[in-house]
């Protein structure tokens, strides 16, 4: 059975100080609930990632970067490498993010790399696809899905799949408080299952943690999480407060 996993991703918000407190909160929060059916992943900034490192060591929690360059190193102002991550305590990170597709205008070639590189590197990748509104409302959606994940995983061996985890996003309903109902998040959910089975293996398809990042929160977690084929959250705005992050890390382990 596939092990849940909600994942924080706090994008840019918080400074040193709120993330130290939200860090504080989430840890204090955890030692009251039972969640040993989930992992945790709270993926701050990156000014906040090496602090925060020292905040949960010794904790079950787990810390991610929120994106990676795919170069060792050199004269590439304003990014970051896998070994720099790597060696804030990181072990996964966020690629892909529909924020990076359609504001930051990343190729799918350019995240392939990222990916590659994250997985050599050791580090858990988490794959972001999804569609925008128009391919939604024009029928195109599985389509548009098919080839992120096609395009993303190019030159990726079904051996290298236990480093990889697909997060599903409509591209809608991020932010806008819209949300796809369980059962169109869980039809999506299969299909990238089939996708998946016909790449690689059924196998692969099986093991494979998908995880839904469109607007899960506090509310409506326990209809999208009980789903068969969603396992687990990328939250953003319910991560970035103690409370509603608990309440999901909680539900997900009562499912």
């Amino acid at each position: 059975m596939r092990r849940k996993l909600i994942a924080g991703n706090w994008k840019m918000n918080k400074d040193l100080q709120e993330s130290e407190k939200l860090v504080s909160e989430i840890i204090a929060g955890l030692k009251k609930i039972e969640y040993d059916k989930s992992d945790v992943l709270i993926c701050p900034s990156f000014v906040s990632l090496s602090d925060t490192y020292k905040q949960i060591s010794g904790t079950p929690l787990n810390l991610g970067a929120q994106n990676m360059y795919f170069e060792n190193e050199g004269a590439f102002t304003g990014e970051i490498s896998a070994n720099m991550i790597k060696s804030a305590g990181c072990k996964y990170v966020i690629l892909g993010h529909s924020e990076r597709r359609n504001i930051f205008h990343e190729s799918d070639e350019l995240i392939n790399k990222k990916v590659i590189k994250a997985i050599d590197s050791k580090l858990t990748a988490i794959l972001c696809v999804g569609e925008i509104l128009e391919e939604r409302e024009s029928g195109k959606q599985n389509e548009v899905v098919k080839s992120q994940i096609e395009k993303g995983l190019a030159g990726v061996s079904s051996d290298k799949l236990i480093n990889l985890v697909i997060a599903y996003e409509p591209v809608w309903a991020i932010g806008t408080g819209k949300n796809a109902t369980p059962e169109e998040a869980n039809e999506m959910h299969k299909f990238i299952r089939e996708i998946i089975s016909d790449l690689y293996n059924k196998n692969a398809s099986d093991e494979m943690r998908i995880l839904y990042g469109g607007s899960l929160n506090d509310k409506n977690c326990e209809e999208l999480l009980s789903q068969s084929d969603i396992d687990g959250g990328l939250i953003g705005g319910a991560s970035l407060k103690s409370e509603s992050f608990l309440k999901i890390i909680e539900t997900s382990n009562n499912i």
